[in-house]
């Protein structure tokens, strides 16, 4: 069987798989989470250049990789191959704002979030701050 995967993604693919992966945890994509990486996507300046239609090939990366064993663990591989460090906590911002999207926060998308917290290396403070800072803009 061949690899799904692309031997190389952008830096626009990594943050797109981090967001449709953190929808996609629960099993249950929402139209809200949808929406926002719709959203994030459409206007953003770290996507000015994005391909949109490259976002379906990305959907179909993360559900492949979800569908094996160790998928997650591949696809932590890829986007640390990928995304260059400075673009860590802007993943973790657009994964807590695509978390947050739907008003409620279930475990598998907790679990996630908690993941990539420590896959990124990213610092308990900061990662609180970007978390108060979803929280804040999702209240409703």
């Amino acid at each position: 069987m061949s690899d799904p995967t692309p031997k190389v993604l952008s830096t626009q693919d990594c943050l797109v798989a981090i967001m449709i992966a953190v929808s996609a945890s629960d099993e249950n994509i929402r139209t809200a989470e949808l929406m926002k990486i719709q959203a994030a996507v459409n206007h953003l300046p770290v996507f000015a250049d994005y391909d949109i239609d490259r976002m379906q090939r990305m959907s179909q990366i993360v559900f492949d990789l979800f569908e094996q064993e160790d998928g997650l663990d591949a696809l932590f591989g890829l986007i640390r191959d990928n995304l260059p460090e400075r673009l860590f906590e802007t993943a973790y911002a657009l994964a807590c704002d695509v978390a947050a999207a739907d008003g409620r926060l279930a475990e598998p998308e907790l679990r996630l979030l908690e993941e990539i917290r420590y896959e990124l290396n990213i610092d308990r403070l900061h990662a609180a701050a970007i978390e108060r800072g979803a929280r804040a803009r999702h209240m409703t």
